[in-house]
């Protein structure tokens, strides 16, 4: 049996960024996961460029019960520090759209910096290796935890889950963090999909068939949320950016009042569509010309087709006009649900907040029990927001445990 100041459960951006931080401060620190191949997330993400973080990162850009409760560790480890690592090891990196930054060459540079971080503060390895049993314990040296797995039993004082949520799942997520949680009387926001596709039910999926494949330059709105971005639909509904991104705000819903709303979809998101429609309300051109102005022409004959809204404009009554600048800046679609974690780029829910200090990310009722990254209930919007919570819950874990 060897014992260690500090076992780290996931070796992922979270578990590295905390392993090494807390092997810099000299504790003896095993990091294992039970993958085959480090750290897979990190390597597949941002089309194996890995959007490692944002320009501009606030609270504002995560969804928790708890909004306020990320702002401490994302401030004491900031978007700025990450690109200061970055920038010592010389990897370079480049700017998108909305301040996403990326690898200009892999994720696996990302990768060799963590594991060469680890190595150098004298950090353990064992993978693969599969956890069986956690089992809280107290001894005369303060050793608190006793933690069973497939290469033998490893105690520690300090205990720190980085295991990631159910995001993924054919790279090996599951649902260990939550179980272990509620193992020692932890409470669990209810995990569910998030950052991904939405689906529509038959009847509504039905009818707009024909405009599968259009992508669109479009705002959505849901719960409080709003995003520009493309949105594309699909044969099983609605994808892109801008519905990833409001997937989470659709998700977040239940939690507050049980209820769904729909979400709408600003079509002209630039254009003042009731003053633009009145302008050519004497037009003899159809409608759907008219509107392949702004949108594909393919969808705006499909899109006009299925209102009923074919006939030239100077022929379509006030109200029809009025009704069709109300959906241009409004159309409603509700989802009948996502297309489930395969699908999902992260998962929303999580450890409850309330559990753990936002100074330290520890579990306030278990002494040397921490939580990081995904596991916990904080969401990141779409654009590296939510490797940043990984960097900055993972460092500052690092510095208690």
């Amino acid at each position: 049996m060897s014992s260690f100041d500090v076992v780290v459960i996931g070796a992922g951006a979270a578990g590295m960024m905390c392993a090494a931080q807390a092997g810099q401060r000299g504790r003896r620190v095993l990091l294992l996961d039970h993958g085959e191949k480090l750290a897979e997330r990190i390597r597949i993400s941002g089309g194996g460029r890995c959007n490692f973080t944002n320009r501009s990162v606030g609270a504002e850009n995560y969804l928790s019960q708890n909004p306020h409760f990320c702002r401490s560790a994302l401030a004491r480890f900031s978007q700025h520090d990450f690109i200061k690592m970055i920038e010592r090891r010389r990897i370079p990196y480049h700017e998108r759209e909305h301040g996403q930054l990326f690898c200009d060459d892999s994720a696996q540079d990302i990768i060799d910096m963590l594991k060469d971080a680890c190595d150098a503060a004298g950090v353990q390895w064992a993978m693969p290796c599969a956890v069986r049993q956690v089992a809280r314990i107290e001894d005369m040296e303060g050793v608190r935890f006793s933690v069973a797995t497939e290469r033998g039993t490893f105690r520690c004082q300090s205990l720190v889950v980085a295991s990631g949520g159910l995001a993924a799942p054919l790279i090996g997520a599951s649902p260990f963090g939550y179980k272990l949680a509620e193992q020692f009387g932890l409470p669990v926001v209810a995990p569910k999909p998030a950052l991904v596709p939405l689906a529509l039910a038959p009847e509504t999926l039905v009818p707009l068939k024909p405009l599968a494949g259009a992508t669109l330059d479009a705002a959505t709105w849901c719960n409080g949320g709003s995003f520009r971005e493309n949105v594309l639909l699909t044969h099983r509904g609605l994808s892109g950016p801008a519905i990833l991104q409001i997937s989470s705000y659709w998700q977040m819903q239940e939690y507050s009042d049980g209820k769904r709303q729909a979400i709408e979809i600003d079509l002209l998101p630039d254009t003042d569509a009731s003053a633009w429609l009145t302008e050519h309300r004497n037009s003899k051109a159809r409608l759907s010309s008219l509107l392949a102005e702004h949108l594909p022409r393919r969808f705006a004959h499909e899109w006009c087709a299925l209102f009923g809204w074919e006939r030239p404009l100077n022929e379509l009554s006030k109200r029809d006009i009025s009704a069709a600048a109300e959906a241009l800046k409004g159309w409603v679609l509700m989802p009948s649900g996502t297309l489930g974690y395969a699908k999902a780029e992260v998962t929303l829910g999580g450890i409850d907040t309330n559990a753990l200090s936002s100074k330290s990310m520890e579990a306030m009722t278990v002494p040397g029990l921490f939580f990081i990254g995904e596991v916990v209930d904080v969401t990141g919007w779409l654009g590296g927001y939510n490797f940043q919570w990984a960097w900055s819950s993972g460092w500052v874990a690092g510095q208690f445990a």
